[in-house]
């Protein structure tokens, strides 16, 4: 699993000399080692870095142990750095060379899988989990006082009586809402020591409302969705469940972004579209969420001085006078340098239509 520290590394590094980064797609469901290493060689072909070429090699036939559904690889063997990360979802397979890690992807990445927190409930207490980049990073469980239920019948509720004990009800109700105001507490503090960024809550219809109605209004507003299962579900069907509806509401959750971004960039204030104007806000330190449509590139120029980004041609920096130097894809490092900034990487599936949005925009600070 790569951490938020790995990220930070590749975020960072820049080499003096090409650095090799591969993504390779390896879920077991699509084929097997040999059809994955045939692959490889397939995709390095055209890369004239003899010596990272011998190291990814050398790396898949006797180190990498063939688990999950993806993996990623950066190396610049002249300057001995070399990363592997298996992944525990399937990222489609590519090869760049630049002159640092090809992060872009892992943006993607995060975008999609990053931050899950899965809370299951009923009136007695809560399991919950945290999966990060589709895998389990911890699971917790709590069990509450039990909620003991007792045969109403229909006559007189006078203690002894054919009815029961007057107040049972009552009496359940008290356990039953002391267990869930119990869970919440729980359930907030596992949240926040694992970094959580979108909750779901799964249960009966009933016990979800009584939870979620309980949660303070900061863990409300993360509540990307709810669904029925039961409370000794697997981890691997609560993931599977999380992932389906994470899925649908990041969806929902990017076309809204997406408009933000056109009704603030036609009213001249808060948004930008299109690459050029996109490029200038990050330069200037005033984008806050970044989105990007899945797979977008474009060849730009790069101040070698204070680094500004265009995607037009320029015989000088308009920002600082540096001389500029072509890329290959500016979209890539403006991914960078939003991410190094601190702000938000929205990438948007290709078919998602949205009117007024072609492939790069951003929501800006001010």
């Amino acid at each position: 699993m790569i951490t938020d520290q790995d990220l930070k590394v590749l975020l960072q590094y820049q080499a003096k000399h090409p650095v090799l980064s591969i993504y390779l797609n390896i879920d077991p469901a699509a084929g097997n080692a040999d059809a994955y290493k045939l692959r490889l060689r397939s995709m390095l072909k055209e890369v004239d870095l003899p010596t990272d070429v011998a190291a990814v090699t050398r790396y898949f036939d006797h180190e990498h142990e063939w688990y999950g559904r993806s993996v990623a690889v950066f190396s610049c063997a002249p300057e001995d750095f070399f990363k592997a990360y298996s992944l525990a979802v399937p990222l489609r397979s590519r090869v760049r060379v630049s002159d640092r890690p090809y992060v872009k992807p892992m943006a993607d990445l995060l975008d999609s899988y990053g931050g899950y927190g899965v809370a299951l409930v009923d009136k007695q207490g809560a399991r919950l989990f945290s999966f990060h980049l589709g895998e389990l990073r911890e699971q917790e469980g709590m069990m509450g006082e039990s909620v003991r239920h007792t045969k109403r019948g229909g006559g007189s509720q006078r203690p002894g009586s054919r009815g029961g004990v007057a107040g049972q009800t009552a009496y359940e109700e008290e356990v039953a809402d002391r267990n869930i105001k119990e869970a919440v507490g729980f359930a907030t503090r596992f949240f926040a020591e694992n970094g959580v960024r979108r909750v779901l809550i799964g249960g009966t219809d009933d016990n979800v409302a009584l939870f979620r109605g309980q949660l303070p209004k900061v863990w409300q507003s993360l509540i990307v969705g709810t669904f029925p299962i039961s409370m000794v579900a697997s981890h691997t069907e609560v993931l599977e469940k999380a992932m389906e509806i994470g899925r649908e509401a990041e969806h929902r959750r990017e076309a809204h972004l997406a408009h933000i971004v056109v009704t603030n960039a036609a009213k001249g204030r808060g948004g930008v579209v299109h690459l050029e104007d996109t490029l200038k806000a990050i330069h200037e330190g005033r984008v806050q969420s970044l989105l990007i449509r899945d797979g977008f590139r474009a060849p730009g120029n790069r101040c070698k001085s204070c680094g500004y980004l265009s995607s037009l041609p320029m015989e000088s920096c308009p920002f600082c006078g540096g001389k500029p130097e072509e890329i290959p894809d500016a979209v890539e490092l403006a991914v960078r340098q939003v991410m190094q900034a601190g702000g938000e990487v929205e990438v948007l599936s290709k078919d998602q239509a949205i009117k007024g949005f072609e492939q790069i925009g951003a929501i800006l600070r001010y």
